[in-house]
């Protein structure tokens, strides 16, 4: 249970390196690609509701 939290915490480690890399790519080149665009277009037409909270994943993380 404690290496899932583990690797879990590995994972949004990672995620915010990712993130940061590509904001500082988007200051640079100061526009989205189409692909970007696009991706950004479907994230924004998910339901919230389609959406798990913090608390939820630890739940399901802690409940194997």
């Amino acid at each position: 249970m404690e290496s899932e939290l583990k690797e879990v915490n590995e994972n949004l480690v990672k995620l915010r390196k990712d993130i940061e890399l590509i904001k500082n790519i988007l200051i640079a080149e100061g526009e989205l690609s189409d692909w970007a665009k696009k991706e950004l277009s479907d994230a924004r037409k998910t339901p919230r509701s389609h959406n798990i909270t913090h608390e939820e994943v630890k739940k399901r993380i802690l409940a194997r």
